[in-house]
């Protein structure tokens, strides 16, 4: 087990984590979303405008595929990405998939002024967010290979992170 993939909805803090987790453990943290973004050439935003969310969701494939073939790696993944079972398969079994987990409250919260995330540029957005979250976190739930909670500081995440993954190894 090479990798370790971090999953969970957008705003649980895979980035921020990551970044730490990477620092910790001397591997190398890639955004998943950033890599999309630097291979076309464009933000996700614009991706979704170009190309809608079926032509990102593609990028986002060849992306999990790609780097599930790298090695000493921690992936933020996109918040999406977990939620086909495709990209899932890619990683299970070869690397260790860690779901953030983190009230929707706190996501909320966390995500308050977000104007990035094209999912929730919704006039209800809060209606949106919830029903995303009640869908998403069952399929989370099922493709990680360890659970942790989200909701201290990104370092003391990083932390839990780290026993856990160790704990399984």
């Amino acid at each position: 087990m090479d990798n370790i993939v971090l999953c969970g909805f957008m705003g649980c803090g895979k980035s921020t984590v990551g970044k730490n987790l990477a620092r910790k453990t001397g591997k190398k943290f890639i955004d998943m979303d950033s890599y999309i973004e630097k291979k076309a050439g464009m933000t996700v935003t614009e991706i979704f405008d170009k190309f809608g969310e079926k032509g990102f969701r593609e990028m986002e494939h060849e992306a999990c595929k790609e780097l599930s073939n790298m090695k000493d790696l921690v992936i933020a993944s996109g918040g999406g990405a977990f939620t086909f079972k495709r990209n899932v398969e890619v990683f299970k079994g070869k690397d260790i998939i860690v779901l953030l987990d983190v009230p929707v409250e706190t996501i909320k919260y966390r995500l308050r002024h977000d104007k990035t995330r094209p999912l929730l540029q919704k006039p209800d957005r809060d209606r949106v967010m919830q029903e995303l979250y009640r869908s998403r976190m069952p399929v989370y739930r099922s493709a990680a290979d360890v659970v942790v909670s989200g909701k201290n500081t990104p370092l003391s995440t990083a932390f839990a992170v780290l026993e856990a993954v160790n704990s399984i190894k």
